[in-house]
């Protein structure tokens, strides 16, 4: 009796401690925003599954993704990984305007945005944790207007290869959402396709303008001296992937405009001061209405005056 005790007393401790290892490994710690902000910036990698109450698939992301975790714990490169999840986060909306559930990976508080397709139940753990340890670097590169044409020889034929180029300004919303998903689809096309932004406010306003890009978020694609405009709205990571490697062929292209004159970069800014500026321009027509209704008058006056000093 004694005997049959203790070995149900053993298989109870072990089942409960089935349940508890179980549980551990279905679920992730949750954070809160002002913790996570403050990881974000001090954190070489932090990865973020953010879910919501209300979405019903988000427990199944979680659950692969925890088993990720705790069944290759040994791995170096998880080691040096924080990994959470954000329940009902209003950080969210400040890095894409995606539905839950959404992963985020912030490498030096860089986000790039695991697309949530790819983590399926059937999906090999090896290949999630490789996705994340081949991306430890960001793969967008920045490009301004002295480094553009020298990387991307763009009007020359496009001999580093191709080049899918994001135009975005520092006060567009929609751009600062884009930066992950972006970052996803240079990581998606690495070694086949490079991936870059240029700042049209700041550092890439003449490329900006080479280009006639005025608005943002835009998208050219640059291919042996072609451009091909991203021209849909439709700002999705299959999408842009889908339109670098084939789509492209449906978008009549155009000629690489090639790189202007001191010249033209001075009327160029002229132009653009004008156009932002159009109360200086109706100022001149003033003025120059104005001299010529001098001038005008000053003439009829001299031909009045003609006659009678002949007369004299």
């Amino acid at each position: 009796m004694h005997r049959w005790t203790h070995e149900l007393a053993m298989l109870v401790f072990l089942f409960t401690i089935c349940n508890l290892f179980g549980a551990h490994a279905t679920k992730l710690e949750q954070i809160h925003d002002d913790k996570l902000l403050k990881l974000i910036k001090v954190e070489e990698y932090v990865i973020v599954l953010f879910i919501s109450n209300d979405c019903p698939d988000c427990h199944i992301y979680e659950k692969k993704l925890a088993e990720v975790v705790n069944f290759h714990d040994d791995l170096p490169f998880l080691k040096s990984i924080r990994i959470f999840k954000a329940v009902n986060s209003q950080l969210l909306q400040l890095y894409s305007n995606a539905k839950e559930p959404v992963i985020l990976f912030f490498r030096h508080g860089l986000p790039l945005m695991y697309d949530s397709t790819d983590l399926t139940p059937d999906k090999e753990n090896e290949d999630i944790i490789a996705m994340f340890e081949e991306n430890k670097a960001p793969t967008v590169k920045e490009l301004t207007d002295d480094t553009f044409e020298h990387l991307t020889q763009a009007s020359t034929g496009a001999t580093t290869g191709d080049w899918f180029i994001m135009f975005y300004s520092t006060d567009c919303v929609e751009c600062l959402r884009m930066m992950a998903k972006w970052e996803t689809v240079g990581a998606k096309l690495k070694h086949r396709v490079n991936v870059a932004l240029v700042n049209k406010a700041t550092t890439g306003i003449s490329t900006a303008k080479r280009f006639n890009v005025y608005n943002t978020p835009q998208f050219i694609l640059f291919r042996h001296g072609k451009m091909y405009r991203y021209e849909t709205t439709t700002y999705d990571i299959a999408f842009f992937i889908s339109f670098a490697k084939e789509w492209y062929k449906n978008i009549r292209p155009e000629e690489v405009p090639p790189l202007p004159s001191l010249f033209d970069e001075y009327a160029k800014l002229i132009v653009a001061f004008l156009y932002d500026n159009p109360w200086i321009l109706k100022l001149v027509s003033i003025c120059i209405g104005v001299l010529v209704i001098v001038l005008a008058t000053t003439k009829c006056m001299k031909v009045d005056e003609t006659p009678e000093e002949k007369e004299d």
